[in-house]
């Protein structure tokens, strides 16, 4: 059955260059389906999908939009029309891959559409941002970036090379059939650190012989966000949220944040999960120059030349026991708690660079005072990488889940 690449893009201002596209895409023996999302002129070719669908599908009107006077309303209306089409055709079986060529504008439209399909449906954007921090365009979605070097408008000895090479890279991820599982085997999404590679490694074998497939995300402020995303989409049975790390950066204004809601996913998608409140002890921030003058004088690691970790607070860290105990308060499915007594990382252990047991019990006796009836919290006098800690938090997740496979 031919496979068909879905083509979005402004054909007014950019047709020639998606006509091109388009060519190339189908002398590889592929379908090719255009959504076009221009407002001002007419398209240079005929779509498969016009302006005028796009626009009814987002809740607005073309004629007050070619006006050209509500190009912000116009970018809001065509992204969220784009995404209901494009999710309508992967609905139908029409849509087995997505590209689109832009600058700003047409990027963010784009990828609005892009981060509405689900993760491992092939997605190419060509960009003018594309050699810059593209996370608000990507979300936790897997959007291929290919920066266009020079702008998207019209052809030169550059342009043509990125558009052959843009239509070739959708068409290989479109081609390319990935080899069959040999078997589907349940998900538990994990969250590690550098601090904590030892505990979840372990815990990670452990469950793969119980049969369970683990699915690792470094704690960075996209990782967990990524996590989170794919929780909330359904992927995972359960989930053994080691490394809530992302917390402290979120307190103390570091740099890897995922938000002032991680660690709610698993409580709102009805899924097990055990918590740990794992490498609080640290919050992120660049080289040591990038570290805010407020917080010179704390306790300061250079992890590595380009990451410094601070040593949190009594305060910070009563703070983050808060939000642990929010997140576990609002499950609909079983929860537990595991509180590793001996240091929440590598660092902080006794003898260690991070060692302050007054700043972790502050952690954990907020996680207990806010925390509701029923739920389990276990202390283990051992350190988060201690073999029996991993231990204990699979024997957990196990039971929660049913006792294995």
């Amino acid at each position: 059955m031919t496979k068909t690449v879905v083509i979005v893009g402004a054909l007014d201002t950019k047709g020639q260059e998606f006509a091109y596209l388009k060519a190339l895409i189908e002398q590889r023996g592929l379908r090719s389906l255009v959504v076009d999302f221009g407002v001002l002129g007419a398209p240079a070719f005929t779509p498969d999908i016009p302006r005028e669908e796009v626009v009814r599908a987002g809740g607005g009107e073309l004629a007050t939009l070619a006006s050209g006077g509500h190009k912000d309303a116009a970018m809001q209306i065509m992204a969220r029309g784009l995404a209901v089409i494009v999710e309508r055709l992967y609905a139908e079986g029409r849509l087995d891959g997505i590209v689109g060529m832009g600058g700003t504008g047409g990027t963010s439209i784009a990828t609005t559409a892009m981060r509405a399909l689900p993760v491992g449906v092939p997605k190419l954007m060509v960009s003018t941002v594309g050699g810059g921090d593209v996370s608000p365009y990507t979300g936790t979605k897997d959007i291929t970036f290919m920066p266009s070097i020079v702008d998207v408008a019209g052809f030169n000895s550059i342009s043509r090379r990125i558009y052959t090479n843009a239509a070739g890279a959708i068409s290989g991820m479109v081609e390319m059939e990935a080899p069959a599982a040999q078997e589907s085997k349940p998900l538990i999404a994990a969250s590690m650190f550098g601090n904590t590679t030892t505990c979840v490694d372990h815990a990670r074998a452990l469950l793969e012989a119980h049969g369970y497939e683990v699915l690792v995300f470094h704690a960075t402020g996209i990782g967990g966000r990524t996590m989170e995303g794919l929780i909330t989409d359904g992927y995972f049975a359960g989930s053994l949220d080691i490394t809530t790390t992302e917390l402290a950066d979120e307190v103390c204004g570091g740099i890897l944040s995922a938000g002032p809601e991680r660690c709610l996913a698993a409580s709102r998608a009805g899924i097990p999960a055990v918590l740990v409140p794992g490498c609080v002890d640290m919050a992120n921030f660049g080289n040591l120059e990038t570290v805010p003058e407020k917080y010179r004088g704390r306790t300061l690691y250079q992890w590595n030349p380009n990451v410094t970790l601070m040593r949190t607070n009594v305060e910070e860290n009563r703070r983050m026991g808060e939000m642990l105990a929010r997140a576990a308060n609002a499950a609909t499915a079983p929860v537990a708690i595991v509180l590793p007594l001996k240091g929440v990382s590598m660092l902080d252990s006794p003898g260690g660079q991070f060692w302050d047991p007054e700043a972790d019990a502050a952690c954990f006796n907020a996680i207990k005072a806010n925390l509701r009836p029923g739920i389990p919290v276990i202390e283990l006098d051992a350190n988060i990488n201690d073999p029996e800690f991993a231990e204990k938090c699979v024997a957990l997740l196990l039971e929660m889940l049913g006792a294995g496979r």
